[in-house]
């Protein structure tokens, strides 16, 4: 080989090792340290009413529990935890203050480095629709059963969302993700899917829901995933699949990560139709798979 053609080897090999990525960087995400600073946000499947203790005292409106998924995940990693997540909150509750409650994402910083989010269930009336069903599924049967109609304020009426309701929510969600890079860069965004209230098919006495009523929450369901899914994907986040991970544990299921619907001789230990303490640290311990 002559000097020339040597020195343009050469020249090339050092020209591509400044183009290649540096090898920690191929290999993906890095560990976050312990300290890092971890928000979560979301509304009552990430605030965990009802599971354990109170992380607040005293307790209040948000309800966030000391096992939440949140909890369970920032103390098995050292994590630095600022837990914004309410009950009943929307993703409007995320970009703005809700009463006396800041905008959920002000709790984002610059030195934030993990956020993860569960939101949309209470855009699209989700779980008070599954309520307000189950409510009106055991009136009619004690109806039919006694002869006895019960009050028409009994039980709510929560109308399925509409088109422009799902539209409004993926718009939304697109705007928490482009406020959450704005303030905090680094971090890593990860979107957390609702868990399985119901299974692929079918009811259980522990769901009093019609088979019309099952199919329409399960659409809902299938929505908000998919919009969840979609955002992720668009903002360059990352999705737990929360629905798939859970599928086998809804409220029916024999080991069930869900609670049901409270009735005479089964009561409910925690929120109706809301994640137990198995469904919350399944849930963590899928995180917690995911970050490296």
């Amino acid at each position: 080989m002559s000097h020339s053609s040597s020195s343009g080897l050469t020249a090339l090999l050092v020209a591509t090792s400044l183009l290649a990525p540096p090898a920690l960087a191929a290999s993906g995400p890095q560990p976050l340290p312990a300290g890092a600073k971890y928000v979560a946000m979301g509304s009552s499947y990430a605030s965990g009413p009802g599971v354990t203790s109170s992380a607040d005292t005293p307790p209040n409106r948000c309800t966030r529990s000391a096992d939440n998924y949140a909890h369970l995940l920032a103390r098995k990693r050292g994590f630095s935890l600022t837990d914004a997540s309410c009950s009943g909150a929307t993703t409007s509750n995320l970009l703005g203050p809700w009463g006396e409650l800041p905008a959920q994402v002000d709790a984002v910083d610059a030195d934030t480095r993990l956020v993860t989010i569960t939101i949309g269930g209470n855009d699209l009336g989700y779980v008070g629709g599954l309520m307000a069903a189950s409510c009106a599924e055991l009136a009619a049967k004690v109806a039919a059963s006694t002869g006895k109609e019960a009050p028409a304020a009994a039980c709510p009426r929560i109308p399925p969302p509409s088109e422009q309701a799902y539209l409004d929510l993926e718009a939304r969600m697109r705007n928490i993700a482009a406020e959450v890079r704005r303030r905090a860069p680094a971090a890593r965004l990860v979107f957390v899917q609702y868990p399985a209230v119901l299974p692929p098919h079918g009811t259980c006495a522990a769901v009093p829901l019609s088979p019309a009523q099952a199919d329409a929450s399960r659409r809902i369901a299938m929505r908000l995933a998919e919009i969840t899914d979609h955002v992720a994907k668009e903002s360059g986040a990352e999705v737990l699949q929360t629905q798939l991970l859970t599928a086998r544990h809804s409220a029916c299921a024999e080991d069930p990560w869900m609670n049901g619907y409270a009735q005479p001789g089964a009561p409910v230990r925690g929120a109706i139709y809301h994640p137990n303490l198995e469904g919350m640290t399944a849930v963590a311990e899928a995180l917690d798979r995911m970050l490296p």
